[in-house]
């Protein structure tokens, strides 16, 4: 109901056609604030109805405009229930939106030019070109540096709100950069693509959780840190998207509310076990599907999750976790 200009500026969906299930999309129009990247990242835009009129106090323009210029192409009067049931029997795939009058042979054969998602490489194509900061609302307690690989402004929002100036960093950065003048905390982003193609962060994770210093990844960040201790990755069939799927923290034995837009995931086993990465433990777990959802290192402070913590609007159950991570830069502070 809420929450699509989100999503269209979520570096996340790059390169990615997006198919609304909620009927009725664009009714409180756009804003400046809601933004989680300064343009639309997605590639094109599927609703059942388009709101005609948006009202809203914050609205400062409709969506149909605001994809119009920023070159979006959108598309409404679909069935967007038999998209879904069919996405979600065959699985994601590629696809186009065109005029009906487009010859279907010519528009399939570019369809198939496109790249597939496995071993595709996005993150470095949204992350920020040069380094920029965030200030600590208040008294400033900690400095962490985030990785950006496809990060929404929300993550650096909610860290400088408990007290953390932020630089973000790009995907790109040398990691001697980091190990020469070690941050509080460091903080490893969501983004777009196959985990197993983004390698710049590994060192840097291992590195700096050697050097004791807490890290802390959601989404893709979650991959790229069980992946730089052993762990494997794979694809989804259609991925985990919308703000309404089950998390269990199996140390709390509580259930979250989660927000999720990701089409690959950590491969689990048995127990608490992470194949491959023996030094991680599973610590939430998918009630859908039993997929990997959250893990922690059994001796250094390093915790992610697969899901949006900082998902806005919502759902919010887990903005502990930036909490947890803060507790780890206290602790390693106090000595």
């Amino acid at each position: 109901m809420t929450g699509y200009q989100e999503i269209l500026t979520d570096p996340s969906y790059t390169g990615q056609l997006v198919t609304m299930t909620y009927p009725l999309i664009g009714n409180y129009g756009v804003n400046g604030e809601d933004r989680e990247s300064p343009t639309p990242k997605v590639s094109g835009f599927i609703v059942r109805e388009a709101s005609r009129v948006h009202s809203n106090w914050r609205s400062d323009g409709g969506l149909d405009e605001y994809l119009e210029s920023n070159g979006i192409s959108g598309i409404a009067d679909i069935d967007t229930r038999a998209l879904t049931r069919h996405i979600r029997s065959e699985g994601a795939m590629r696809g186009a939106i065109v005029p009906a009058a487009e010859d279907a042979g010519e528009v399939l054969r570019r369809i198939l030019e496109q790249p597939r998602m496995e071993g595709l490489e996005l993150a470095c194509g949204v992350s920020t070109e040069e380094p920029y900061e965030v200030a600590a609302v208040g008294e400033e307690r900690f400095h962490v540096v985030a990785y950006d690989f496809g990060v929404k402004a929300h993550s650096p929002k909610l860290l400088a709100e408990r007290g953390c100036r932020v630089t973000v960093i790009p995907a790109e950065t040398p990691v001697g950069e980091l190990l020469s003048n070690p941050p509080d905390g460091l903080f490893v982003s969501n983004g777009p693509g196959d985990p197993a193609a983004v390698g710049q962060a590994e060192k840097a994770i291992l590195g700096l959780s050697e050097a004791d210093v807490p890290v802390f990844g959601i989404c893709l960040g979650h991959q790229l840190i069980c992946r730089a201790f052993g762990a494997e990755t794979f694809k989804l069939p259609f991925g985990h998207h919308g703000g309404n799927h089950p998390v269990k923290n199996l140390d709390l034995g509580t259930v979250e509310i989660t927000s999720q837009n990701h089409g690959f995931a950590v491969r689990g086993g048995d127990g608490d076990e992470i194949p491959g990465a023996p030094d991680l433990r599973l610590t939430h777990v998918n009630l859908y599907d039993r997929t990997v959802e959250g893990v922690e290192h059994r001796s250094r402070p390093v915790i992610s999750v697969q899901y949006h913590p900082e998902a806005a609007p919502g759902p919010h159950d887990s903005r502990y976790l930036f909490d947890r991570f803060l507790d780890l830069m206290e602790s390693r502070a106090k000595g």
